[in-house]
């Protein structure tokens, strides 16, 4: 392999010049995608385009994040699983073995596999030795180490079949939000998309909010109207029928603006078009329970991630925060 780190920044950079372009086959691809998952809308498609170049593929932050890192001299075989939840869900750990320098085995999930395949091929036509580097496979045989991502589920037989290799093993992880009371309309209105968006499947929406008692509620629900159109997707609205059909005939009591619905638990999962509260008589201490809580991916408030900003994760901000690039690194 004779692709040296400056070219494949070089590659990244011009990758996300063209990623924001208007190019036909690009936007073909953007509609293939959207056809292939009833859950992917050309706005949350755009939405995740802008973020990864954004955050990703800028010269200056590949550069300082690298400098954090000594890139392997031997190259090994990574098998990569990729979920499927959102748009381009895969594309960090795409980087991240790409840019390491390791050969690259990827499988795509049948849900996302539409936008990655298009900008490889992309890259191939570039640069052909990418398609030496990275490829897509059907079945991950022969790797010196495994990255897989996954359900709670999928993630008890990952451990078994990749026990005896290097790997990383991604389970169900959430996010959620602390406020204090203080927040302003704005900042509430910019909380409405770490919950709404991408529909809440993904591990950085929020599906719990720890609230003071006495919290104004009111003002959250209106702030979240923003997004009721949300409604107007089939999937979504089913989802939202099912639940208040539950919790009328248990007598849950429940909160809604018409997209979504409020129920208090103590659990920070929640399901689609349902967000959890949970109140705390000690702010210091609700922080403190929710930085120690394994299944939590990101918190968002005051002191934490701005609200607004969870579906923005920095190169550095790794999903279950296990350091990718330090495990493709230290094979």
């Amino acid at each position: 392999m004779t692709i040296d780190t400056n070219r494949r920044i070089d590659l990244l950079c011009n990758l996300g010049t063209w990623m924001m372009s208007n190019d036909d086959g690009w936007m073909e691809a953007q509609y293939r995608a959207v056809s292939a998952n009833a859950w992917f809308t050309p706005e949350h498609i755009s939405l995740a385009i802008n973020n990864i170049v954004s955050q990703f593929l800028q010269r200056d932050k590949l550069t300082a994040w690298l400098a954090n890192y000594q890139l392997p001299a031997e190259p090994k075989i990574v098998g990569i699983v990729m979920a499927g939840n959102i748009p381009l869900v895969g594309f960090h750990d795409f980087l991240c073995g790409f840019i390491s320098g390791h050969y690259v085995h990827m499988k795509l999930s049948s849900k996302d596999d539409v936008l990655l395949t298009y900008i490889l091929r992309l890259l191939g036509e570039w640069e052909p030795e990418v398609l030496e580097q990275v490829e897509i496979k059907e079945r991950l045989n022969g790797c010196d180490a495994y990255i897989a991502t996954g359900s709670n589920n999928t993630a008890r037989y990952f451990e078994q079949y990749f026990a005896k290799y290097p790997n990383i093993i991604r389970k169900n992880r959430t996010s959620v939000a602390i406020l204090d009371g203080s927040e302003t309309d704005e900042e509430l209105a910019l909380l409405a998309d770490d919950v709404y968006l991408y529909y809440g499947l993904g591990c950085r929406n929020v599906t719990q909010v720890c609230v003071p008692r006495e919290f104004p509620f009111e003002r959250l629900l209106k702030a979240f109207t923003r997004h009721n159109s949300y409604a107007d997707l089939n999937k979504y609205k089913n989802n939202f029928d099912y639940h208040l059909a539950i919790y009328l005939l248990n007598r849950v009591p429940y909160m809604s603006n018409e997209s979504i619905l409020m129920v208090e638990n103590d659990l920070p999962f929640s399901a689609v078009s349902v967000l959890h509260y949970k109140y705390y008589d000690d702010i210091a201490a609700m922080k403190e329970e929710l930085k120690t809580n394994d299944a939590i991916q990101a918190i968002i408030g005051h002191d934490f991630i701005p609200f607004g900003d969870s579906q923005k994760p920095a190169l550095s901000a790794y999903a279950d925060n296990v350091d990718t690039m330090a495990f493709l690194c230290g094979l």
